[in-house]
């Protein structure tokens, strides 16, 4: 195999911890911790409308939004759609996990770095200047129009990059997602996450408990 050129990173859940940060947000608006945990059961029955044909390309403020009214009504919550759209765009602004921006950093003294991710180009890059992620590029969803776990998301950012697919590590705390990018023919890097898988379940090239750990010769 070719030694690993690029590293591409999952976003929500192994860089950034999306619950802790959206119920921060969800609290400014009075909203009951559990609509973090609701909003995010959303996230994946979403993405399969796009998936599936039902609908057409739309990025994930969308069906973030989708997602969000879907639970608000459930609640019973009747939020102003002007919260409703701060909320959404909350999704722009999470926090990195503690060993994300050191460990990045030293990675991208050898490596590619860049996000694979389901959110969209401005949405990625938002996050990136609020959590101070130094990525060299922004990859993922949109760029292929489509969503993860689909082979095109992974293939297409290994090609943007002008590099073989096993010249690229996927790296993530989701085991499905790392069992697509192998199958894409990416090699794959694990890393648990408190709020994500926390055991390997593959035979990963790599497992290793942080970014830190991963940058280390």
């Amino acid at each position: 195999m070719h030694p690993v050129k690029a590293l591409l990173f999952d976003v929500f859940g192994t860089t950034v911890d999306w619950r802790g940060s959206m119920i921060r947000h969800c609290r400014r608006f009075g909203l009951p911790d559990e609509t973090a945990d609701l909003w995010r059961a959303q996230y994946q029955p979403q993405l399969e409308t796009v998936r599936s044909g039902q609908r057409p390309w739309v990025n994930l403020d969308v069906l973030h939004r989708i997602g969000l009214d879907l639970v608000l009504a459930e609640l019973d919550i009747p939020l102003p759609d002007r919260y409703r759209t701060t909320l959404v765009r909350a999704w722009h602004r999470l926090d990195p996990w503690p060993d994300v921006v050191d460990g990045l950093t030293a990675l991208k003294r050898t490596h590619i770095i860049a996000p694979c991710s389901n959110g969209h180009i401005a949405q990625s890059v938002n996050l990136a200047r609020y959590a101070g992620l130094p990525w060299d590029a922004i990859l993922g969803a949109e760029i292929a129009r489509a969503y993860k776990p689909d082979p095109r998301v992974y293939r297409a950012s290994a090609d943007a990059l002008g590099l073989d697919y096993d010249e690229v590590c996927m790296v993530a705390a989701h085991n499905a997602d790392l069992e697509a990018a192998r199958e894409a023919g990416l090699r794959t890097a694990f890393v648990p996450r408190p709020t994500e898988d926390t055991e390997p379940t593959g035979d990963w090239d790599r497992v290793v408990p942080s970014f830190l750990e991963l940058a280390a010769p």
